[in-house]
């Protein structure tokens, strides 16, 4: 590995000199910064950043920690995020916890070990509760979003989760559809908890009973949602509220295996409005979160040291599923 010194040497200055000149320090002059900053690219220096971070007691290092990013919702999130951390000088070490308790405090024990100047923070669905997260993490400033723990100090960025499913069972209801289950996420994190609260609230301000046997929990994955919409067939259901996209292609399989059609016979609304529900055959209706918003509002929660609650307005893209008699779409 190139060091400092080896840099000094082949250019006959001080290692302290180079310090100064890779730190951009102006006791240093323009030509000799210069050929500092050459010879530092033809031998291959890289710059030890933890070190570096360690010696001016501040670090340009946040930690972004997110349950998946092979889902558009958290890479949306991301690019959001650095649209405008990038702007302020600050870079990102993305983390996945795979959905994993284990894994996630590894990564916050290793965002901390590595100094880092904040840690954004979606928590994992193995997560019940947030005992893990301030110890992991001690006095490194913590900003939230999406799923959130409202006991933990600093920023959470949500999103109108309630509203949300309210308007996906108020739409399938002025569709036409008269039993409506849900494919509810995991009920212990707040997010599924809102969504699940917003479809019996449209329920019941519609005059339709809640029916605590057409809520499917832990039904947010493709092959939890064909699981569970085989059961909604089976208990009668006409129309599903998903609270996540890959629970409603899972229902899609379900459906096609029935020969039952979509939407004349079943609605179909999802959440997330990720890639694939404008390419399925029917596409799947489906509430927006706005991901990149989310990640925007995060970061600058972030640079400001925002405390507090900010809610992203979500919206309702209605597509195919969900189209009865084309009432709709024209």
């Amino acid at each position: 590995m190139v060091t400092i010194t080896d840099i000094a040497e082949a250019l006959g200055i001080t290692p302290s000199t180079v310090s100064r000149a890779l730190a951009g320090n102006p006791r240093v002059r323009e030509e000799t910064r210069q050929a500092v900053l050459e010879a530092a690219e033809r031998m291959g220096y890289e710059r030890n950043v933890l070190a570096s971070n360690l010696r001016r007691g501040k670090s340009d290092i946040v930690g972004i920690v997110v349950p998946r990013i092979n889902r558009e919702f958290f890479s949306n999130l991301i690019s959001g995020a650095e649209s405008i951390l990038g702007q302020a000088g600050y870079r990102a070490i993305i983390c996945q916890t795979h959905e994993e308790l284990d894994t996630e405090i590894k990564a916050l024990h290793t965002l901390r070990l590595h100094r880092v100047a904040g840690v954004f923070f979606s928590h994992c669905i193995e997560a019940t509760d947030s005992s893990h997260v301030l110890p992991a993490l001690g006095r490194i400033p913590l900003v939230q979003f999406d799923r959130v723990f409202r006991d933990l100090p600093g920023a959470k960025i949500v999103g109108a989760n309630f509203e949300g499913a309210y308007e996906a069972t108020t739409h399938l209801i002025l569709s036409g559809y008269k039993r409506i289950g849900t494919l509810a996420g995991y009920l212990h994190t707040e997010v599924y908890s809102d969504r699940l609260r917003g479809y019996r609230k449209a329920l019941e301000d519609n005059g339709i009973p809640y029916d605590q046997s057409l809520v499917f929990p832990d039904s947010i994955f493709r092959e939890t949602g064909y699981a569970s919409c085989h059961m909604a067939i089976d208990a009668g259901c006409d129309a599903l509220y998903c609270a996540g996209d890959y629970a409603a292609l899972g229902s899609l399989d379900a459906l096609r295996e029935h020969r039952i059609s979509v939407p004349d016979d079943f609605g179909l609304v999802g959440t997330a409005n990720e890639f694939f529900t404008e390419l399925t055959n029917p596409s799947i209706s489906s509430v927006g979160q706005r991901p990149y918003d989310m990640g925007r509002e995060a970061a600058i929660a972030f640079l400001e040291s925002r405390e507090g609650v900010t809610v992203i307005p979500m919206e309702l893209h209605i597509r195919q599923s969900s189209n009865r008699n084309n009432i709709w779409l024209k």
